[in-house]
């Protein structure tokens, strides 16, 4: 069986429907197996109850939380975040700081590295933090995999839509009002399975 983890932040929701398309997408691989993890909130309740995320925080406390050693067992690895100034989250840069055992010793060297995000405005820096995010999976020595315009969702202009070929976004409004649009699913499901498919054959 090949693993598939995706593992991410989430703060109002939306990077989490994100990350359950994705894995909707793996299981479409025969073989392949889809693990949903987050990476350890960094903010107390009560900051979060003052940024309006408590309840939707609470609304995904079911969800396991990543660990570092939760790398090692998979075959490929699908990040999602939210974008800050055109970069990842804080919490998904404290996850990947406490990775240096693991390039220390090339155990992500090999595997199947992907990234998909989201950004409150049309061009709030979705494809830069997915750029951005790409340097720490080269640095591991991953296989960096992206969203190639097979998926010809991010090639339309007919509705205000995330996704690129360096990853498949959302575009959550300026008070998280917008949650991912069935395009924007579409693309996260095709990327999990683009993701899957690579993997799969790497392992064999």
């Amino acid at each position: 069986m090949c693993k598939v983890l995706v593992v991410h932040y989430s703060m109002y929701g939306h990077i989490y429907r994100m990350a359950e398309a994705v894995a909707e997408g793996v299981r479409e691989v025969a073989g392949c197996e889809a693990v949903v993890k987050r990476v350890p909130e960094t903010l107390t309740d009560e900051v979060l109850g003052m940024m309006g995320a408590l309840e939707a925080k609470k609304g995904m406390a079911h969800i396991p939380i990543a660990t570092v050693d939760d790398l090692t067992t998979a075959d490929a690895i699908i990040f999602g975040t939210p974008t800050r100034f055109g970069n990842m989250c804080g919490q998904m840069r404290q996850f990947l700081d406490a990775t240096g055992g693991l390039w220390l010793k090339g155990t992500l060297v090999g595997k199947v590295g992907s990234v998909f995000a989201s950004s409150a405005t049309q061009h709030g820096g979705q494809e830069s933090t997915i750029l951005s995010f790409h340097i720490t999976l080269l640095h591991q020595g991953m296989v960096v995999v992206g969203l190639p315009y097979s998926f010809a969702g991010q090639m339309g202009i007919g509705e205000i839509t995330g996704c690129s070929p360096y990853g498949a976004s959302t575009i959550t409004g300026g008070q998280g009002e917008r949650m991912p649009s069935e395009n924007e699913l579409a693309g996260a499901r095709f990327q999990g399975a683009h993701v899957a498919k690579i993997a799969k054959k790497l392992k064999e």
